[in-house]
């Protein structure tokens, strides 16, 4: 790990705060998804595909970035009630295991594949943003009768219940491990469809498993000398700021159009990173 950070230059260190700007301003403009696009601005814009084994140093760094971020924000969530801690900890508890299992799943897939297989994914990602019709938006009046009913009634955690949780919360936790990504455009619609949450309640509560996977598969991907720390930490310096800027402007865009732009970009981001990995 030491000979990586000797060759990360001040430069570097500098665009990797400029990624986190770009993918924090992308997620507060946009919403879940946008922490894919960390990896191949890791990779070809701050420009670690130079470095050894880069393929996992990206998506190591991308993984305890992207946690810690969540994190952060969650805290905004906590202070609003906007998160089911019932839920949130079988969610998050069962999907610990998942991406821990996905984390060393993908530290021992080669490099190569892994890209390729992480640009697959960024692809169908992008067509599903694009495609996809949003329910209820959160923050706006018509959310209101559903997040009141939410919270008059708490969802009970049922042995059913626990077991669709849980099981949903394995399987995005692998996925969100072996890829490095937050994974919160799955937790979301997850926690909606196994616990009942009104979308409000599962975004707050989706941030917590984003940091529980993220922070646990970093710490992993750590574990085996494929972290950059502090290209991690100047990251979520960014993204604090990005997300800042993205959340403001977001009550005036217009959203269908601005995920419809954003999907298509993330699919020809993947269609670029196949092509730089010669797979087309």
């Amino acid at each position: 790990m030491w000979v990586r950070v000797k060759m990360i230059t001040l430069i570097q260190y500098i665009l990797a705060v400029v990624s986190g700007v770009l993918v924090g301003f992308s997620l507060g403009l946009i919403g879940g998804g946008g922490s894919i696009l960390a990896v191949p601005l890791f990779l070809y814009f701050v420009g670690l595909d130079s470095l050894p084994d880069a393929a996992h140093v990206a998506i190591g760094s991308t993984a305890l970035a992207v946690g810690l971020n969540a994190y952060i924000n969650s805290y905004m969530h906590l202070k609003k009630h906007n998160v089911s801690a019932r839920v949130g900890s079988v969610f998050a508890g069962v999907g610990l295991i998942g991406s821990l299992l996905g984390a060393y799943l993908g530290h021992i897939t080669p490099g190569t594949s892994l890209l390729i297989y992480f640009s697959i994914a960024m692809i169908v990602l992008g067509v599903y943003m694009a495609v996809r019709r949003e329910s209820t938006k959160p923050g706006t009046s018509d959310e209101v009768p559903r997040l009141m009913e939410s919270l008059k009634k708490c969802p009970k955690l049922t042995p059913s219940t626990i077991a669709k949780v849980g099981g949903a919360g394995f399987v995005v936790g692998l996925i969100s491990g072996y890829f490095g990504i937050g994974g919160g455009f799955l937790i979301v619609p997850s926690l909606m469809f196994s616990a009942g949450l009104c979308i409000t309640r599962a975004i707050g509560t989706s941030l917590l498993s984003v940091g529980t996977f993220g922070v646990a598969s970093g710490a992993e991907y750590a574990a085996y000398g494929d972290v950059l720390i502090l290209v991690s930490l100047l990251y979520v310096v960014g993204g604090a700021l990005g997300g800042y800027a993205g959340t403001s402007l977001a009550v005036k865009a217009p959203r269908n159009i601005l995920r419809v732009a954003y999907g298509a970009i993330i699919v020809l981001v993947g269609i670029y990173m196949l092509f730089k990995l010669g797979v087309l």
